[in-house]
């Protein structure tokens, strides 16, 4: 676990993902549409990718592992954790708290994202 925790502490958003896979690529996708500068360990790529993922698969419970998400260091989850706190309007918040975005939109613009 200390690999995968240090990488996730290294920046406001971590995302541990592969480069073929479809939610992976969707999930980079929805934080670059928001603005939000994070930082991708490809797990297919690393040295260490298949220690990360049973690292992974441990803190999340399932396998695969990917996409899964760290925001301020901590746990998000995968695409379903990341898209109900979108829905719920929590995401933004979570997102300006660890600095990863500086504004929120106004309520109007909201439904833009």
């Amino acid at each position: 676990m200390d690999r995968v925790m240090y990488l996730a502490s290294q920046k406001a958003v971590v995302i541990f993902s592969m480069t073929f896979c479809c939610l992976c690529h969707s999930m980079k996708t929805f934080f670059s549409n928001l603005g939000v500068s994070y930082d991708v360990h490809e797990l297919d790529k690393s040295p260490y990718g298949k220690q990360m993922q049973v690292e992974l698969a441990k803190l999340i419970g399932r396998s695969p592992p990917v996409p899964t998400v760290f925001i301020g260091g901590r746990l998000i989850g995968s695409m379903d954790k990341v898209m109900a706190l979108h829905l719920s309007g929590d995401l933004l918040l979570i997102l300006r708290d660890a600095g990863a975005i500086w504004l929120l939109p106004s309520k109007a613009g909201y439904g833009d994202f």
